[in-house]
């Protein structure tokens, strides 16, 4: 079951998965696009101290930067080891007054409007019903609150890094398109909705190097460039995205 491979999988990643997971993000290959990631959604949040509900926190960073920045910080997650680790992540950081964590299925939460903010980052997909994961968001948000997604669009499911995952942990590596994160949030009531470009489609747009040409506006840049203004003014539905919903 994938729920149980969630719960096991810092224990089958052993010792090297606890390190990464207490690094994160500087620990992670895409270090700087994370951050610019994050960075991006603090952007997106009501002024600090807002209350944030960070829903499949794993280890925690997230919750961290978050509750470093002054919100008070309530992470979630499906494995007791990966709160564990939260937790620790939260006492080196001295945040432990503002970051709490809590172990539980994020599909079946019951806390009613007590958040200013919700945030699925890179947790949505691994979800089995992602309908019951975002009512879960909209009961435990405010009216007004928001539930700010960033997750993986159409195709990823089928990337090798997807389908290793899958077959060597059994974890849940689906597909969570922009379409599919408005229908299920228009069903448990969110009224508004926004999809913003990822931070990672912006860097490959503007800041990677020029080609061999040296070029800065080569063909492929040209392409990049279209489709980052389509995300912003005409965004794909399929595509990976920030999906920012109010309640």
């Amino acid at each position: 079951m994938p729920k149980d491979a969630e719960r096991a999988y810092l224990a089958n990643m052993g010792e090297s998965g606890v390190a990464h997971s207490l690094s994160k993000p500087f620990s992670d290959p895409q270090c700087g696009i994370q951050l610019a990631s994050i960075g991006f959604i603090m952007s997106l949040l009501p002024p600090p101290p807002a209350r944030i509900l960070d829903l499949g926190c794993g280890g925690g960073w997230t919750s961290i930067f978050l509750a470093r920045h002054g919100h008070d910080v309530t992470g979630q997650d499906i494995a007791p080891d990966m709160i564990a680790v939260a937790r620790e992540n939260a006492r080196l950081n001295g945040v432990e007054d503002r970051a709490t964590f809590l172990c539980s299925d994020f599909e079946q939460l019951e806390l009613d409007g007590r958040f200013d903010a919700a945030i699925f980052f890179d947790a949505l997909h691994h979800a089995e019903d992602e309908a019951l994961a975002i009512r879960s968001a909209w009961r435990a948000l405010r009216p007004g609150g928001l539930l700010i997604t960033h997750e993986p669009g159409e195709g990823h499911s089928q990337s090798a890094e997807s389908i290793d995952a899958m077959e060597r942990f059994g974890v849940n590596e689906r597909d969570m398109p922009p379409h599919v994160i408005i229908a299920r949030g228009r069903q448990a009531g969110f009224t508004g909705f926004r999809v913003l470009p990822m931070p990672s489609l912006l860097f490959s747009t503007f800041y990677q190097e020029r080609d061999f040409s040296g070029r800065w506006l080569s063909k492929r840049r040209w392409k990049m460039l279209r489709r980052a203004m389509r995300m912003l003014f005409m965004p794909d539905p399929k595509e990976g995205a920030v999906v920012v919903l109010t309640k």
